[in-house]
């Protein structure tokens, strides 16, 4: 019953969230396009936002880079450079850092979003739940961090890091090799699995919209003029 478990959440789930999160996205890009946006409340209430949404965006943006990076770089690769022993402290370290400012960050928005009586009015259930997921999520991913410390050999990392890599190349590993993993870190996978499961039917879709080619861009300015036009002369 152990190993169908695992096999059912460590092997076929991530698939099904990969669909749903791709093809999901899709149809809603193409059938409710009005629908595409991130909904911000800061019409509403700028107390909080500001501070609490750019230590949320810092934090939430660098975690999902280095999580990218740092489990589907194969390690033959970036041994080149450094060691496995390395590189699980780098990710401690960076990792911890930006996980505190999106932890304080992302408490800030869910204190708001809940407390505040107007914004609470206008949030749908999706914007509570998913918001309340991503702060389980990232308290899960801060508990795991003394957990990593006391695997500094970076076997646990390993682990971790092929599975992943045999996720997205359709190679998946044994799933038994995970159940020698605490539950930190089962529950920190199934549940970021859940956040993609659900990614199209909230408002974390408008980051397929991030304005990313407004930085290559070149400038342009809308300039007056003083100078009489010639008025135009009816036709005869």
């Amino acid at each position: 019953m152990r190993d169908y478990a695992f096999q059912l959440l460590f092997v076929w789930y991530p698939y099904v969230c990969l669909t749903v999160f791709l093809l999901g996205s899709l149809v809603r890009f193409d059938r409710e396009q009005y629908t595409w946006r991130a909904s911000s409340s800061q019409i509403l209430r700028k107390r909080q936002l500001r501070w609490g949404s750019n230590l949320f965006h810092f934090g939430i943006l660098f975690l999902l880079l280095g999580h990218a990076v740092g489990l589907l770089t194969p390690t033959s690769l970036y041994t080149l450079v450094i060691t496995v022993e390395q590189k699980q402290l780098i990710a401690v370290a960076a990792g911890g850092i930006a996980g505190v400012a999106c932890f304080i960050g992302l408490t800030m928005l869910l204190h708001r979003r809940l407390f505040d009586i107007r914004i609470r009015r206008t949030s749908s259930a999706m914007d509570i739940a998913i918001l309340a997921l991503l702060w389980i999520q990232l308290c899960l991913g801060l508990l795991t961090l003394p957990l990593s410390l006391a695997h500094s050999d970076g076997s646990v990392m390993l682990v971790l890091s092929h599975w992943a890599q045999g996720i997205v190349t359709l190679n998946p590993v044994d799933a038994r090799t995970l159940q020698t993993l605490p539950w930190p870190y089962l529950t920190h996978l199934v549940l970021g699995m859940t956040i993609f499961l659900v990614f199209p039917f909230s408002r974390l879709v408008h980051i397929w919209s991030a304005p990313v080619w407004y930085v290559g861009r070149r400038g342009y300015q809308v300039v007056r003029t003083r100078r009489a036009t010639p008025s135009r002369q009816p036709a005869e």
